[in-house]
């Protein structure tokens, strides 16, 4: 069965890069924050990205990579040698926005957001966002 069928077909779930075992919390966790990421991209930019996938990168990171979120007129500004100015407009916008994607994943995970970095590659249209989430506390027994 595909992950498309286990998860009711739904495009937002083929965007949301599921393809890790349903059952597992984490990937529950995970699934939100990709969808959080598609609707901040369309309320940002007008359109989400056409592929999304979001990941633990060792316990206190989570990176999620978008693909495919560049607007019509960010295409031409790419494609008219505009690259520098369509990635100073592009992070202008997101961190214009960052509490929103802060919260988006602080409320999924249930820990504090202490680090955020958002980047893109304007010439193969994929985009990063990097949570760094406050350690657990360690416990003592």
């Amino acid at each position: 069965m595909s992950s498309e069928q286990q998860h009711g077909g739904s495009q937002q779930d083929e965007a949301a890069g599921l393809h890790e075992d349903p059952r597992d919390p984490a990937v529950n966790m995970l699934r939100d924050i990709s969808r959080a990421m598609v609707r901040l991209y369309k309320e940002q930019f007008g359109r989400g990205p056409e592929s999304v996938s979001t990941h633990y990168s060792g316990p206190d990171t989570i990176v999620t990579i978008l693909g495919n979120s560049l607007t019509p007129v960010e295409r031409t500004m790419r494609d008219i040698g505009e690259e520098q100015r369509l990635r100073d407009i592009r992070l202008m916008f997101q961190h214009a926005t960052e509490p929103k994607f802060r919260a988006a994943v602080e409320q999924a995970t249930g820990r504090r957001v202490i680090g955020f970095m958002s980047g893109i590659d304007v010439n193969n249209d994929l985009a990063c966002e990097v949570f760094t989430l406050e350690s657990r506390p360690v416990d003592p027994s």
